[in-house]
Parts: C-alpha cells; sequence; structure tokens
C-alpha cells in the first residue's frame, strides 16, 4: 500500500508540480486552504503534509499543532518561497519534520517526503512495541521473554501510575526511549505529550533555551519570546535522553527547577510553575560520570529516585528472536515482500552473535536481509553479520575494521581517547561509545 501524502497549498500549478513529482510513489491528496485541510480531519491520516506558509485563509506554521492534534503521527514538511532560518526554526519548533524553500529540487523533495515517512514508520514501530507491552502483566511478552526484561517491564508497570521521577540507563540502542514511551503510555498523563530532547545533540549555548524557554532580546537571534520544553510538557512527560551530556552548569539550573517546580526562562525576570514528570537516560554508568565530573551528584539523586536498567541485547538472547520476528514483519510488509520467517542457519547467526549495537542493530540488520533476500525465508547468507571473529566478540566485516582503527590509532595517541578522537574526526563520546561497543579498554 502506497503512502499517502496531503498537498496544502492556495496555487494550483504548485499542486499539481508537486502532485506530479509524488505520484509515482505515493498516493496525494490536495488542499487549497486551511478551511479544506480541516475538512480532511474526519478522515484517514495522512503520512505526510507538505504545507504552504502562505494560504488564503491561515499561517501555516499556525496549522502545525492542530494537524498535531487531530493526526499525531503524521509528518509535516513546510514550504515557503521567502524562507528564513527563523522561519525554519520556528517550524522546527512547533512540529515540523522539515523546512523546504521553493523552488525545490525533486530530487531533494522526494528526499526529505522518503524521511518523513521513515521517522512515522519508527514511531509507529515504538507504538506497536508499547502496545505490547502493556498486555504482559502476568503473561509472556510477545516481545521481550527474557526474565530481565520480564522484570523491566513489572517494575514499570509498578511506577508508571505515579509522578516519581525515573532515571533509565543501559548501553545505546538498548530500548531506553522505548521505556520511556511505555511509561509515559501507562502513566495518567498519557492524554497528554512526551516531549523529547537529546542532551548530546544540541550545542551548549541553545540548550538552557531549549529547555527552559527565552524572552525577546535575551540573547543574539533571540527575536522572539520561545516557549521552553517545559511549558510545551505541561501535563505531560519530559524525557531528558543522555543527560550525562547536558552541560553541568545547566544541571544545576535543572535542579533547581526540579526542586522548585519552577522554570525562569532565559532573560526573564519572572517565573512561572511548572507540571511536568521527567524521565532521564544516560549511556554512561552514573557513578563514572559523577566521578569524571559529567553529572552532578546531587543531580543524580535527584532524578534517580526510581533507576530502572536495560541489559544489553547479549545479555538477554532469549528476546533475539522475537525481536527479529517482529522486525521482519514490520519490513516484510513496507516492502510488500511474502517473507514470512527464518531459515536455521539464519536463526543461529542471530542468536549466537553478540550485537554490540543492541536492538537498534538488530533492527537493521532484518531491514537490510529482507530487502537483500531472494527467496521465502531469509537465510544466513541474506545476513551481513559474523563475518570475522575478534577477541571473544563476533562482528562484521565493516566493524572489524573500525575496531581495528580504532585500537591502532589509540595506539598511535598513546592511549590518550581525546587526542584519538580527534584523530579519527569523531566527538570523544562517540568514540567513548565505540569503545564500549567493541568491548576495548584502552
Amino acid at each position: 500500500m502506497k503512502a499517502k501524502i496531503l498537498i496544502v497549498d492556495d496555487e494550483a500549478d504548485v499542486r499539481e508540480l508537486l502532485a506530479a513529482v509524488l505520484e509515482d510513489y505515493y498516493d496525494t491528496m490536495q488542499a487549497e486552504s486551511a478551511a479544506v485541510l480541516q475538512k480532511y480531519f474526519s478522515k484517514d491520516a495522512p503520512d505526510v503534509i507538505l504545507l504552504d506558509v502562505k494560504l488564503p485563509d491561515a499561517h501555516g506554521l499556525d496549522l502545525i499543532p492542530e494537524i498535531k492534534k487531530h493526526w499525531p503521527g503524521t509528518e509535516v514538511i513546510v514550504l515557503s518561497g521567502q524562507g528564513t532560518i527563523t522561519m525554519a526554526v520556528e517550524a522546527g519548533r512547533r512540529g515540523a519534520f522539515n523546512f523546504l524553500s521553493k523552488p525545490f529540487e525533486n530530487e531533494k523533495l522526494l528526499a526529505d517526503v522518503r524521511c518523513a515517512i521513515e521517522r512515522k514508520e519508527q514511531t509507529e514501530e515504538n507504538s506497536t512495541l508499547r502496545r505490547a507491552l502493556e498486555t504482559m502483566s502476568g503473561s509472556v511478552s510477545p516481545i521481550f521473554r527474557s526474565q530481565s526484561m520480564q522484570q523491566v517491564v513489572r517494575t514499570v508497570e509498578r511506577i508508571a501510575p505515579s509522578d516519581v521521577t525515573v532515571l533509565i540507563t543501559g548501553e545505546s540502542g538498548a530500548g531506553k526511549e522505548v521505556i520511556a514511551d511505555l511509561i509515559h503510555s501507562l502513566s495518567p498523563r498519557a492524554k497528554n505529550r512526551i516531549i523529547k530532547i537529546n542532551c548530546a545533540a544540541l550545542p551548549r549555548e541553545l540548550i538552557e533555551s531549549e529547555l527552559f524557554g527565552s524572552v525577546k532580546g535575551a540573547f543574539t537571534g533571540a527575536f522572539a519570546d520561545r516557549e521552553g520544553l517545559f511549558r510545551q510538557a505541561e501535563g505531560g512527560t519530559l524525557f531528558l535522553d543522555e543527560i550525562s551530556e547536558m552541560p553541568v552548569d545547566t544541571q544545576s539550573k535543572l535542579l533547581r527547577v526540579l526542586q522548585d517546580q519552577e522554570v525562569r526562562p532565559v532573560g526573564g525576570k519572572t517565573s512561572y510553575k511548572t507540571n511536568c514528570r521527567i524521565i532521564a537516560a544516560t549511556n554512561r554508568r552514573p557513578e563514572e560520570a559523577i566521578k569524571a565530573g559529567k553529572m552532578r551528584e546531587d543531580l543524580f539523586y535527584r532524578i534517580s529516585a526510581i533507576s530502572v536498567h536495560l541489559p544489553p541485547l547479549r545479555e538477554r538472547p532469549d528476546d533475539i528472536m522475537p525481536l527479529a520476528n517482529s522486525f521482519l514483519q514490520r519490513f516484510a510488509a513496507q516492502a510488500n515482500r511474502g517473507i514470512r520467517s527464518f531459515k536455521a542457519d539464519a536463526i543461529d547467526r542471530l542468536t549466537d552473535f553478540s550485537w554490540p549495537g543492541n536492538i537498534r542493530q538488530l533492527q537493521n540488520e532484518i531491514q537490510r536481509a529482507v530487502l537483500l533476500s531472494e527467496g521465502d525465508e531469509v537465510a544466513a547468507a541474506d545476513l551481513s553479520i559474523s563475518s570475522i571473529k575478534a577477541g571473544d566478540e563476533d562482528f562484521t566485516l565493516l566493524e572489524g575494521v573500525e575496531r581495528n582503527t580504532i585500537l591502532q590509532t589509540l595506539k598511535d595517541a598513546n592511549g590518550n581517547k581525546l587526542d584519538a578522537a580527534k584523530r579519527l574526526g569523531i566527538g570523544r563520546q562517540t568514540l567513548y561509545n565505540k569503545l564500549k561497543a567493541y568491548g576495548i579498554e584502552a
């Protein structure tokens, strides 16, 4: 089944041009105004909306919250003939997936639409996992069979109805965001939004205004008042991923917010009450982060009233095939392939592999296998894993090359991780993550 694209633009020739570019790949619908768009709200949600900024009866950016209210899973790509950086930032703040300036290149448009659909599918996958996990109480999960994950979900079921702050720990790709989604969906706050921020992805100078908001003129480029994520998450949940990567001075301000339940925007003179639940996550060991000066000890004690640790996939092999089968069903349906199962040799390879990238790596591997498989079953030959042996762990050929490169670079840098990261052209935290994934002790 083709994905559905709704084109909202008051210019008929632009709508027809967009439809002509997209119609070979997607089912397209058209609306020439906000009023016509609103009539679609009673129908099935499109996968992506191409939304013009200047409509005869509304400003496109003002429509994004309304679109998200009726169709939470629909991704919005904003179109404008007079795009500015400020407008693009504002579009993203209001929930748009991307901002595209007119005139556009066909290849760029198709690439953006494809990426938007992929993100929507990823969101739907998380929703599927949540629905499956919600049925686990007193039974065996269709996704997680291991005793360790059964215990995690039982803990989640007990703590979700409260407002207690939760810290989720575990390696990258282990499913921390899924557990945060599950806690929110099982809580009384599920009727409101869960807002997510990756603390490692934002520049140091922007993270405070992103979290707390800012007032006009507070800093260079602050051309208008900005609503922070605490306000956006009002009545819902705020998920702070990779919290140990948050600047320490920002951590002290966050601690004050958690203690006083009040937020003061950057440059503001007054504070406002906040009411959202905090869920934090980190792929670092908290005690190591504290010792390294990456996390304030008092903040750790404040956010870890309840701690939930997700074991890596290599420590819960009983979960590998349930997860693999779930991914197989989804990707086979997306690709319109009649693949329903794995051959015995593929099962052996999947269950024997150590999965340094955890569930995220497993998901990518199954998607690749579905696309490359020529039969109605996935065979070991369709998999890229377990090509070479490195120490006691199995790695793909590409991973083995990367691992050996890191080892040699560390040797050349006399074990200095910061110097090695610079030589490799990656961030220090990225290097730490790869060292952990590959079992390297410098």
